[in-house]
C-alpha cells in the first residue's frame, strides 16, 4: 500500500524525530485528507500528536460544508480542530498569506513544532514550471523545499517525492475553482503540461530534476564558499564578477521580506564593486550601509518620538521622518551626502516662526527665503528643517535642499545622507 511506502520514506527522511506536536493544514481536497488519513493512521508509529487546521474561504457554496465535516471528524477522533474564515477581497496570494498566518499564530499558541501540508511531486513540477515562465532567477528553480524552517519550528512536506496518482481515491470535497482557467497554476496544470506531455510524457519528471540538480548545485556552491565571508569588502572585491554574482545572492537569502528585483540586484552589485562608501535606503524597511572594509544589510531602526513633529539623529544612526530616511554617519572620504562640521545630535522638524538661516556672511529668514524662491504658501508648511547645535543646516522641501553656506570653514566631523523612501 502506498501508504507504508510512505512511511519508510518518512521514517527514512526522520521528518518528526524533533516533533511531538504536528498539525496538519487540511483544505478538504483529495491530497490534504489523504495527508491526514496517513498521519492520523501512523501517529503511534511517528510518536506525535496531531491536530487539524482549516480556513474557509467562502468561495464556493460547500464551503461551510466542509469545514462542519473536519470538525465532525476531529471531534469524533478526539482531535484538536483549528478553523478560520477568510475576510476581504479573495485573491490566491491574500488566502494564502491568510492560511499561512492562521497556522503560525496555532503553533506559537498551542505548541505545534511542525506544520505538515500536503504538496506532492505534481506540485513540484507546476511550480518549477510556474518560476520557469515567471523568468525567476536560476536559484529559485530549486522549487518547493520538503523541510523548511516556519514559525516556532519547520514546515514539513512529507508527499512531494510522491505523485498525485499514486495516492488513494479517498472521501473529499472537489473544488470546482481548480478548473477555471483564471488562475495560472490552473492554466499550467490543466492546459500547458498536458500539452507538453504530448511532446515528452516525462516532462514532469524532467521539471522535477531541473529542481533537485538546481538544488544541489546552489548546495554545492554554499559548501564550496562557506569560508568566504561576503559582507568583507575586500574578500567580495576579490572573487570574480560571477563568484561575486553568487556570493551575493547567497548574502540576500538572509532577508526574504527584501524582495529586490533584477535591476535593482545589478544595482546593488554595482555598488558593492565601485563604491568604498555607501549608505543607501533600499526598500521594505531595509538599508545598505557601505565603507572600505564591511557591508550590510538590515532593517533601519526607526526612532518614533511623536508624528512627524521632531525627531532627534544621533551620530551613526538613522531615523525616518514623514517620506524620508536620514541617516548620519561619521566624516569619511565619501564625496556622497552633506558634509557636517560637528557630530552633534540632530533635530529634524517642522518650520517655525522666525526661523533664520546662514547664507554667508549673512542671515536670512525661511519666510523671506520661500517668498524669494516663489514658494506657494500652501507648499511652504511642507519644508523640513534640519537644525544642529541650535543652527539650521539645512531645509528640505520637494527634494530641494537649502544648504547653510559656511561648510568650507572649520574641520567636518560626518555626513547626512537623505533618501526618499519614494524614489
Amino acid at each position: 500500500m502506498i501508504y507504508d511506502k510512505i512511511f519508510k520514506y518518512v521514517e527514512h527522511k526522520k521528518f518528526f524525530d524533533k516533533h511531538d506536536k504536528v498539525l496538519i493544514a487540511v483544505s478538504g481536497g483529495v491530497d490534504s485528507m489523504n495527508l491526514l488519513h496517513f498521519l492520523h493512521a501512523y501517529q503511534k508509529q511517528l510518536n506525535i500528536k496531531i491536530g487539524l487546521a482549516h480556513i474557509n474561504h467562502k468561495q464556493r457554496l460547500q464551503s461551510d460544508e466542509e469545514e462542519t465535516y473536519l470538525k465532525n471528524w476531529a471531534e469524533k477522533k478526539q482531535l484538536p480542530f483549528y478553523s478560520d474564515t477568510y475576510k476581504g477581497p479573495f485573491s490566491e496570494k491574500k488566502a494564502r498569506d491568510f492560511r499561512y498566518a492562521f497556522f503560525k499564530k496555532i503553533m506559537f499558541k498551542y505548541g505545534y513544532t511542525a506544520l505538515v501540508t500536503a504538496h506532492h511531486a505534481d506540485d513540484q513540477a507546476e511550480t518549477v514550471f510556474l518560476r520557469l515562465l515567471r523568468g525567476s532567477r536560476l536559484r529559485y528553480l530549486t522549487g518547493i523545499k520538503e523541510v523548511q524552517p516556519f514559525a516556532c519550528g519547520q514546515l514539513i512536506r512529507p508527499f512531494l517525492t510522491f505523485s498525485k496518482k499514486d495516492l488513494p481515491y479517498i472521501f473529499h470535497f472537489d473544488d470546482s475553482s481548480n478548473k477555471e482557467s483564471r488562475y495560472l497554476r490552473n492554466r499550467i496544470r490543466n492546459t500547458y503540461l498536458p500539452t507538453l506531455k504530448q511532446e515528452n510524457p516525462q516532462i514532469a519528471r524532467h521539471l522535477i530534476d531541473l529542481g533537485a540538480e538546481t538544488d544541489k548545485l546552489f548546495q554545492a556552491f554554499a559548501d564550496l564558499s562557506k569560508q568566504l565571508d561576503p559582507q568583507d569588502c575586500q574578500v567580495f572585491q576579490n572573487q570574480s564578477e560571477s563568484v561575486q554574482y553568487f556570493l551575493l545572492q547567497g548574502y540576500l537569502e538572509k532577508f526574504p521580506d527584501l524582495n529586490i528585483s533584477k535591476k535593482q540586484f545589478n544595482d546593488l552589485l554595482h555598488i558593492l564593486r565601485t563604491k568604498n562608501y555607501y549608505h543607501h535606503y533600499l526598500k521594505n524597511g531595509y538599508y545598505l550601509k557601505k565603507d572600505d572594509k564591511m557591508f550590510e544589510i538590515a532593517k533601519i531602526g526607526l526612532k518614533t518620538d511623536g508624528d512627524d513633529e521632531q525627531r532627534v539623529l544621533e551620530c551613526d544612526s538613522m531615523v525616518k521622518y514623514g517620506q524620508y530616511i536620514f541617516s548620519f554617519q561619521k566624516e569619511s572620504d565619501s564625496k556622497e551626502g552633506f558634509p557636517l562640521k560637528s557630530d552633534a545630535p540632530i533635530l529634524i522638524r517642522k518650520r517655525r516662526p522666525g526661523d533664520k538661516i546662514q547664507l554667508g556672511s549673512y542671515s536670512k529668514k525661511v519666510r523671506r527665503l520661500f517668498i524669494d524662491e516663489k514658494i506657494p504658501p500652501a507648499k511652504r508648511s511642507e519644508a523640513v528643517i534640519i537644525e544642529q547645535a541650535g543652527e539650521i543646516i539645512l531645509i528640505l522641501l520637494d527634494d530641494v535642499t537649502y544648504l547653510r553656506k559656511d561648510f568650507k570653514d572649520g574641520i567636518m566631523k560626518g555626513r547626512l545622507y537623505i533618501q526618499n523612501r519614494n524614489w
